[in-house]
Formats: structure tokens, sequence, C-alpha cells
């Protein structure tokens, strides 16, 4: 293996094109395993797609763990291994009595290695693998390939798992993540976040979605008991009124309209949430509040107003969020092109709730803005 471990050392850098483990020892492995490096926030990365019976399962490493992982899986599980390199072929083939024999080549077809960005983006769910909800949910053909008109959703899928991969270290680390999903509607970024979570990462988590169509949720439940996601449900319910929790880490709302973001926000402060995800949608209340005599000559014309308005209410409800101790970003969810609503408003929870904020106080009774989620965290307090 000493010699494998040097060729390995060698060859696991930015030009490795992939890594194939097969010829198993047995039937209940993976009948393959495929590495291939990629760029993650300029570090080099290695990442394993398992592949069984029509799931593949994930695992990321940097060099030094990704090559004691080969060592280990040749040792135990596999009997063969074919390295991929820009300039070289390399085959290794492990007997019974563990006595390697690696054979090497030029590859005649010069293969330019894609790093993440190079060429194609490298998305969180796989593109061009069989991913059973996608295909149910009609973004993927049955043979893996995205369907055209559904590219945009995939691509908001995998920002939007982008954004719960940055928040996981701020999840409980040594119990179950309960996600709530206000609104979840057909449920394309509810399944999106238990694959990714439950599936690719092998985190225990318990997730409800809430939406009040009652034929969605009946067909999201029958999704998710075909899929085997037994952690899954989804429940008939407005977000105002529902109360099937006393503990949540995370909520999540995406494109709850008007008013119904204020009533998911609030009780996500109620639960002292660790984390919030919320892209709001339809911000019509302030739009009816708005007067200012400076800004008349910019609020006479209709859809600057509306725009104003919208702009306005995300920035006021990320206020009182961090005066209930969260810290808070705004930040861009999807290209513009694809959807004018396209802010996420991310809160993440402190320790300490912050003072009253002046200005906050001064501007809404200067312009009459008195928003629902104001309201209701007033009656909480």
């Amino acid at each position: 293996m000493e010699k494998l471990r040097e060729v390995l050392e060698q060859n696991l850098n930015e030009n490795l094109h992939q890594i194939i483990i097969s010829n198993r020892r047995s039937d209940e492995l993976a009948k393959k395993i495929v590495l291939r490096p990629f760029a993650e926030r300029g570090q080099l990365m290695f990442q394993f797609a398992e592949y069984r019976n029509k799931q593949v399962f994930h695992k990321n490493l940097e060099k030094s763990g990704a090559i004691e992982h080969i060592i280990e899986l040749l040792q135990r599980f596999y009997k063969q291994l074919e390295i991929v390199t820009e300039e070289k072929m390399y085959t290794a083939l492990i007997s019974k009595k563990g006595k390697v024999t690696i054979k090497s080549r030029r590859n005649q077809t010069i293969i330019k290695t894609d790093l993440m960005h190079n060429r194609k983006k490298r998305y969180i769910l796989p593109e061009g693998e069989v991913i059973p909800f996608l295909v149910e949910l009609g973004v993927q053909t049955k043979e893996g390939k995205i369907v055209e008109k559904k590219y945009k959703k995939f691509r908001q899928m995998n920002r939007f798992l982008e954004f719960v991969r940055d928040v996981l270290p701020e999840l409980p680390k040594n119990k179950q993540i309960t996600i709530v999903d206000f609104g979840c509607g057909k449920s394309y970024l509810t399944f999106a976040m238990y694959y990714y979570l439950k599936i690719m990462n092998g985190y225990s988590v318990r997730m409800v979605g809430l939406d009040l169509k009652k034929d969605v949720i009946r067909h999201c439940n029958e999704l998710a008991e075909r899929f085997g996601y037994t952690e899954m449900t989804f429940l008939e319910g407005d977000i105002n009124t529902y109360d099937g929790m006393q503990e949540v880490d995370m909520v999540v709302t995406l494109h709850a309209c008007d008013t119904a973001t204020d009533y998911a926000l609030n009780k996500a402060v109620r639960w002292h949430a660790k984390v919030i995800l919320s892209v709001p949608c339809c911000q019509h209340e302030i739009n009816r509040q708005i007067s200012s005599n400076l800004l008349q000559p910019v609020l006479k014309y209709g859809i600057i107003k509306e725009r104003v308005s919208a702009l306005f209410t995300d920035a006021l409800r990320a206020n009182l969020l961090e005066q209930q101790g969260y810290s808070v970003q705004i930040l861009e969810f999807i290209d513009m092109e694809h959807t004018p609503k396209n802010l996420l408003i991310r809160a993440i929870r402190k320790k300490t709730a912050a003072l009253g904020d002046e200005s906050y106080t001064t501007l809404c009774d200067e312009m009459k803005l008195h928003g629902t989620l104001e309201q209701l965290l007033e009656q909480k307090e």
C-alpha cells in the first residue's frame, strides 16, 4: 500500500480528473465510488460519490483525509482503483492477500479538470445524478437530466442550500435539528433541505412543512412516505395559529405573502430559533401606510412607491430581529432576472438582545410605519 500512497500523494491535486474505486468484495457495498476534486472557498477538496442503487451519497474531504479513506476502502472493501489525471492514467489491483499491482500509461485524451467555476458550476445537488424527489417533482428526467424549463428552479434550490450550508455551524450538533418551513407550497426547497442534510450529510433532522392547501399537503406527505423520509411531515394549517412545536432550531419562510412573513418571523422569535431564513413576498402593508412630505416627489409614482415600500418593509423587519437578539444580513437570493422577489433575510440568534434603536422609532413615527411584526413583538413583550 505504500507505493499506492505515494501515487495518491503525487496525483491528488488540481490536475486530477477523477478516481474510480470498484470491484467490491461484497454485494452489500456500493457498486462504485467516484472521487473528484473541487474548489471550496479557495481550498482544494475531494468529493466521494458512493453509488447505491438509484441513490448517491457524498462525502467531502481534504487531501490527507481523502488519501486515508481511499487506502481503507482498498484494504477492506474494494479490489480495484483507477486514477485519471490530465496526463496519465493509473490502474491499481489488490489481491486477496493484499498485494498491490500498479500500472500506468499516458493519457492520450487530454482532460482539463473542472474545479467548480472553471467551466461548469458544481451544484450541491449533483447535476446528472438521479435524485428521486427531483424526478417526482418534474425537475429531473428519469435519467437524471435537468428538465430545461425547470433549470431555474434547480439553480434556486442549490442557491438556497448554499445558505443552509453556511448556517450549519450555528445549529445544534448533539441533538436532532428541528426545522419548520412555513408556507411550504409544493415543497421543492423543503425536500431539497431534507435530502441535503439527512441523505447527503447524515444529520439527524426533523422537518415540518406547513401550508393552507390541503391537496398540496396530501401530495407532499405521500412523496415523503414513498421516499422513506420518516422524519418529514407536512401539515395543513395557518402560520398565525400553528402551535405544534415548543422548540425549533431553524425557521424557513419562502415567498410567504405580505404579513404572513411577519407571523412566521414572530413564531421564530418566540421559539428562540437559532436560524431564520426568509424570502419575503408581496409586501403590501407598508405600501398602504408610507407617507412622507420629504419623499413625496419619489412616492407619487406608483411603481416606485411599491418598490420603496418593499425595501422599507424588509429593512424594518431586519431591525426588529436585531432588537430581539439576532445578527441579521439581507442577501441576494437568486439573480434579479429570475424573480424581483430576490432578497433573503438571514438571521442568526445571539445570546443577548440589542437595545431599542431610537433611529428606528424616529423613522417609523415620521413616516407612519407600524407593521404587523412590530405589533406582534410588542404583544410578546
